[in-house]
This record gives C-alpha cells, sequence and structure tokens, in this order.
C-alpha cells in the first residue's frame, strides 16, 4: 500500500480536521480547531486513548517571561532547533498556568502552580516553573483508568483534557489506526486511510490532519537505525511504533535530532510477554550550583561487564540523561560492554524504597513492584548472593575486581567523596552489609524526541524547509528538544503545540476536490 497520490473516487467520512492520536497533544488539538470553528475527528489506534501522556507526572512547564524560556530553551535545545520555534514555545510557557485554569472550570480541578527552576543552569533557568492539576473532585485515577499506572498528575492532567473534549461533543474514534496520508497532485494533504474492525475507510481533511501520535520508542527497527546503542527498552506504551514518523517521511518531510531521546536506565521482567522496561524509582532531581538536597540517597551503584563502574549514577537529570554512558562500542570486542551493565546494592538499602516503579498504559498487563523489594528477589528479576565472590561469579565477573570496585566505593562513602565520578555526596550509600542484590541494567527509553522538523505554526516542513501544505504536528512527535531535556517540557509541548496546530488548521481554506 502506497500513499493515495491518486485520490479517491470517494470519501468514507468528511470533516476540516483529522487529529491523529489521542493523548494530551490530540485532545488540546482537537480543542482548539473545535472552538475555532472546524470541525474535527479524533482518530486513536488503541482502545484507550491517553498514549504516553497518561503515565507522566502531568506537571507542564512554566515560565514568568518569554525571554528567558527562550534563552533556556535556546542553550538546551543544543542549536537544533530554530529561534522561531522556540520563541514561540516560550512564549507559550508564559500562557500555560491560565490555560490550565480554563481547562479546569470543566470539572472543579485544582490548578496549582510553583517555582521549579531547569534541571540545568543555563540562562533563564531561575525563571521557570511548573502547574500541574492537584486534585479532581471525587475523582480517583486507580479507578477510573485501572489500566494506567505513572505519576498520578498524569491520569489528572488526562482527565481535564478528556473531560473538555467530551463536553464539546468531539467524536472520537478508538481502535482506529491511520495507515496513510492522501496527499493530492499539488502536494497538499487532504486525508487519511484508516483501518477499523477491518474495513479501510478514506476520511476527506478538508482543511488539515495533525499528527498527534507520538514517536518511535516502541519500534525496534527504527531504535536501531537512529541510535547507537542495543538492547534499548520502552518503558511506557505500545502505541507509539513511528507511524506519524513514516507518514509525515511519505509526505516528503524532514527530520531533525533522531538520535536524542528521553530516557535512563533499568531492569528487564522475566516474564517474556511484559513488553515493557521496568524504570528504577525516580528520585528528585537536582540542579548544579545548588546545595544537594538532603534525604536523597541512592542505594545502587553501577557496574559493566568487567565489575567497574563508569559513570555517575545520579546526574543532575538522571531520567534523561542516565542512558548516554551506556551505549559505548567498543570495536576491540565488537561489543556494547555496558549494555546490559549490573545493577548492585544490599541489605540496608533493600530496606529503604523499592527500587523500580513500573508505569504503562495497557489494557492486558498489570504489575506492581514489593514495597520490600523480595517479591521481585522470588521471581528473579533480582537476584541475591550470600557475598560479593558469589555475586561476581553469577554475572561472571572477576571477583577481585568486583571485591575492589565495591571497596573502592564505600571508602569514597566514608570519605563523602566519589572521587571517580563526582556522585553527590549526599546520595552515596555504602554496600557493605549481606545478602547483596543485583540484576541485569539496561538502557530505557521514556520517550523519542526527534522527528519531522516543523516550524513556528507546528507545520511540518519539507527536506527545504517549506511547510507541507494541510499537515501539522504536535506534541512527542517532533519534539523541541534537540541536545537535553527539560523536566515538564514534552508535557506543555503537547498543550503549546496542540493548540498552535489546532487554531491555524482550523483556519485554512477548505480543499475542493
Amino acid at each position: 500500500m502506497t500513499h493515495a497520490t491518486r485520490l479517491p473516487g470517494s470519501w468514507d467520512f468528511e470533516t476540516d480536521v483529522v487529529v491523529v492520536g489521542y493523548g494530551y497533544a490530540g485532545g488540546i488539538a482537537s480543542l482548539e480547531a473545535k472552538d475555532a470553528g472546524a470541525e474535527v475527528l479524533v482518530l486513536e489506534k488503541m482502545a484507550k486513548p491517553g498514549g504516553i501522556s497518561i503515565c507522566s507526572g502531568g506537571g507542564l512547564r512554566t515560565a514568568s517571561n518569554r525571554e528567558s524560556a527562550f534563552a533556556y530553551l535556546k542553550a538546551t535545545s543544543g542549536g537544533m532547533t530554530p529561534d522561531q520555534v522556540l520563541m514561540a514555545m516560550a512564549q507559550g510557557m508564559t500562557e500555560v498556568a491560565a490555560y490550565m485554569e480554563e481547562l479546569a472550570k470543566i470539572n472543579g480541578a485544582e490548578v496549582g502552580s510553583i517555582f521549579y527552576p531547569g534541571n540545568y543552569p543555563f540562562p533563564g533557568y531561575k525563571d521557570l516553573g511548573f502547574s500541574m492539576y492537584r486534585s479532581i473532585p471525587g475523582f480517583d485515577p486507580l479507578a477510573y483508568y485501572p489500566h494506567v499506572r505513572g505519576l498520578r498528575g498524569g491520569a489528572r492532567n488526562f482527565k481535564v483534557v478528556e473531560d473538555n473534549v467530551r463536553r464539546r461533543g468531539i467524536q472520537v474514534f478508538t481502535k482506529t489506526a491511520v495507515k496513510r496520508l492522501v496527499i493530492a497532485p499539488d502536494r497538499r494533504v487532504v486525508g487519511v486511510l484508516a483501518e477499523r474492525n477491518g474495513s479501510v475507510s478514506y476520511i476527506k481533511a478538508r482543511r488539515g490532519v495533525i499528527l498527534c501520535c507520538g514517536g518511535f520508542e516502541a519500534d525496534e527497527d527504527l531504535k536501531r537505525q537512529f541510535w547507537p546503542g542495543t538492547g534499548i527498552l520502552s518503558a511506557a506504551f505500545r502505541g507509539n511504533t513511528g507511524d506519524g514518523l513514516r507518514m509525515a517521511q511519505d509526505a516528503g518531510a524532514s527530520l531533525w535530532h533522531m538520535w536524542n531521546f528521553h530516557g535512563s536506565y533499568g531492569l528487564k521482567h522475566t516474564d517474556p510477554n511484559y513488553p515493557f522496561g521496568i524504570r528504577l524509582i525516580r528520585l528528585p532531581d537536582w540542579v548544579s550550583g545548588y546545595p544537594f538536597p538532603e534525604n536523597m540517597r541512592m542505594i545502587w551503584i553501577v557496574v559493566d561487564q568487567s565489575g567497574r563502574r563508569y559513570m555517575n549514577e545520579y546526574p543532575p537529570y538522571a531520567h534523561d540523561v542516565g542512558h548516554r554512558p551506556m551505549q559505548v562500542y567498543d570495536t576491540e570486542s565488537q561489543s556494547h560492554p555496558r549494555i546490559p551493565s549490573y545493577l548492585i546494592f544490599d541489605e540496608e538499602g533493600r530496606k529503604m524504597y523499592p527500587v523500580a516503579t513500573p508505569t504503562f498504559n495497557d489494557t492486558e498487563i498489570f504489575y506492581q513492584w514489593s514495597e520490600d523489594n523480595l517479591a521481585e528477589v522470588a521471581s528473579g528479576i533480582l537476584s541475591r548472593a550470600d557475598t560479593l565472590e558469589e555475586m561476581a561469579r553469577k554475572i561472571e565477573v572477576s571477583p577481585a575486581r568486583l571485591e575492589e570496585t565495591i571497596e573502592r566505593w564505600n571508602r569514597f562513602c566514608l570519605k563523602g567523596n566519589d572521587e571517580d565520578f563526582g556522585r553527590p555526596r549526599g546520595s552515596m550509600v555504602p554496600i557493605e552489609s549481606p545478602p547483596f542484590y543485583f540484576a541485569p541494567l539496561w538502557p530505557v527509553v521514556s520517550n523519542t524526541h526527534g522527528g519531522p522538523a516543523h516550524n513556528e505554526h507546528w507545520q511540518v516542513l519539507d527536506a527545504f524547509g517549506e511547510p507541507i501544505p494541510g499537515l501539522y504536528e504536535a506534541g512527542e512527535l517532533g519534539g523541541i528538544f534537540g541536545f537535553l531535556y527539560l523536566a515538564g517540557g514534552n508535557l506543555a509541548e503537547c498543550y503549546i503545540g496542540g493548540w498552535t496546530a489546532g487554531r491555524h488548521a482550523a483556519k485554512n481554506e477548505p480543499w475542493r476536490s
């Protein structure tokens, strides 16, 4: 099947704007297109909406002024995103809190805003914050979305979006997979070809198509093609298989920062049918130059396949860049000697907190990590050894080398100074109380940043930087973050890109065949 360079003889459905994908971005895009006077149809291929958005913390990045936000975004994008796009994002960050207050009227949600500096001390980092829906009267996320596990804020956020979509009477088709864009001879995107219940339909989009169908963290082929590492596990959602990326490419889209993804490291379930990597517990972020907060102890260290530490396990934003040191390729051994690595902690660490937190939006699975980590020892996700020598034999490393690594780490803990990699003093926990616990450790992707390039209107651009008529994107697909991520930035981007694309598409002159 190829894209429809020839228009169909007839259309099965017609609307003004087709939104592909129903997470935060798709929901906001549909709201704004509808409020601008357009007829809207939302198509979601999964049985339940929410995407990976619903698994998130739910907090959106805000800014006290546009110039500070722009300065920060310019630094964190690493020169890979045009200024006009960053300025549109920065302006939107100053408007997010008020927009959320307006949406919250639908169900009485309480909006809370706090100061929260950027993850890195770039210019403007002190003028940033978070806004989130703190509570919704009568709403229990676990009861309302039993198929979702993650931070509760993501579910509250999606409930507000979903209630607004429902109130406006926007038509939503779930279990409807968009397969191709329909492209007119003049290159304008004028509709989609979708499959639902085994039948194929041509759906005309008189004013535009907005792709809000996420990234490609669940597509192994795309991950192999664009990322240097191997064995990178997806954290939360199997619906993001690069559909929007492929469709945009089919229409001639240019791509940007495909190498970059938001992620860390985590564990693999022993059940081969469990589809996700299990992220380690999210410890609080910290900012270089600020005092390291108390009570942020990390119970583990990470060693490679030779039994040596090779990184600071707790960088300022571990859940964004924790995976990066793992992707080294050794040309002598012709292998990735850090994939997998090994997570190691001791009995005292085991008692402190659950070491991992499964997140997912999936109707077919359920898994909850035990409070004391012992169920995972019983299931084999974690392994136990009475001595370091026994652990070394089980992970097939030199006992002397592993013992040297642990002894060196414990000396650093005693002195309060990681002389090798500079891990923050307040995070350091010795490994000295048997039994010892360990597990293979893998890179884990939370979401991708690369994808089709877009302009300040979130119009998808071709290889020469020209907008592809009738084609937009929003949210994770083609995210703006080219080098380092800003916590909460993707969710703000879902809102800002969604409202920008929705409003712009609704203003297009209707296409008539």
